[in-house]
């Protein structure tokens, strides 16, 4: 498919956008992820055969190079032809592959039910979660997580297969859409979700794993960085921060009603001192979230509502190269 094709899909999609996604719009996603190649970190990594080059030389599907017969090596690897020309034995060498399972974890949760401009944060995730996902597939990776809200989360174990795709989308679709049908009151809500999703994603997760978690992060406390930091010793996690417009800045100058769904206020932005000390408080919030996960090396790609998501992840790859 050609780039320009890519983005047509793009600007469609973000048209589209709205308070939930379908599974036909999860679908459509793949069009799109042709387009995006997953980064992964330079670690050692443990696994069996997949379609990513691991740095360990040995038997595998892709000749590395010649070298001369050391003590050890498998004679099988001996080159008879050039061992004749050369007048000693030279052996071949394979670089490995290696697989590189993906386990994505999305918050779908009631403080993601919401947007002002465009779509909403839980749309949002959904979107990037699809992303990668298809990307995967495409890889020949094997693909799974964790979907959770406010009441439980479903698991589905990553395998290399469409199948284990569809039905990790079918669940993203699900439980977005009974967000709009089912809006739980969050005081309902006694476990924190985002940590039982951590700690099912911690169960399921070999090492040498790419990890994504996609949240909005408003529950995450000590108990969360105790099972991302596990996470990241061994794989390579990335975290997703999804907000909306309204969350970075306040509303241009004016008197605004203001909903929970149960109760009503208003709220006033003329003030200058207001919006300046609005806007502080969540840079002040995003620079504690990077502080903690560059502490464990895991970086932090933040997503905008208000904006087609392929292009804010191809525009963090690029500052990050």
């Amino acid at each position: 498919m050609s780039r320009k094709r890519q983005l047509n899909i793009q600007q469609d999609q973000y048209r589209s956008r709205g308070a939930f996604i379908t599974l036909e719009q999860l679908f459509d996603q793949r069009h799109v992820a042709k387009s995006f190649e997953l980064d992964y970190q330079s670690r050692s990594r443990l696994g069996m055969s997949g379609s990513h080059i691991s740095k360990h030389k040995g038997r595998g599907v892709d000749f590395e190079e010649y070298r001369a017969y050391q003590a050890g090596d498998d004679i099988r690897q001996i080159d008879w032809r050039v061992t004749a020309r050369v007048g000693r034995p030279f052996t071949k060498v394979f670089r490995e592959e290696r697989e590189r399972p993906v386990i994505i974890g999305v918050d779908q949760c009631h403080n993601m039910f919401f947007g002002s401009q465009v779509a909403f944060k839980s749309v949002v995730a959904a979107e990037a979660a699809a992303i990668i996902c298809w990307t995967t597939v495409d890889n020949g990776d094997r693909v799974g997580g964790v979907v959770f809200n406010d009441t439980t989360n479903e698991l589905v174990k990553p395998r290399r297969s469409k199948r284990s795709a569809l039905r990790f989308l079918d669940t993203l679709a699900r439980y977005n859409q009974d967000l709009v049908e089912h809006h739980t009151d969050p005081a309902l809500s006694e476990k924190n979700y985002l940590l039982s999703a951590l700690e099912q994603m911690y169960r399921i997760t070999r090492p040498g794993s790419n990890v994504y978690l996609i949240s909005d992060f408003q529950t995450f406390d000590d108990k969360c960085r105790q099972y991302l930091h596990q996470l990241a010793l061994h794989n390579s996690v990335t975290c997703i921060f999804v907000y909306d417009a309204l969350e970075e800045n306040l509303p241009i100058p004016g008197v605004y009603s203001i909903t929970d769904g149960q109760q009503r206020s208003t709220i006033n932005t003329y003030k200058s001192s207001v919006r300046t000390l609005y806007h502080e408080q969540f840079e002040v919030r995003l620079g504690m979230l990077r502080d903690e996960f560059n502490k464990m090396k895991v970086p932090l790609i933040p997503l905008r509502t208000d904006q087609v998501v392929l292009e804010q992840m191809e525009t963090w790859k690029q500052k990050t190269r």
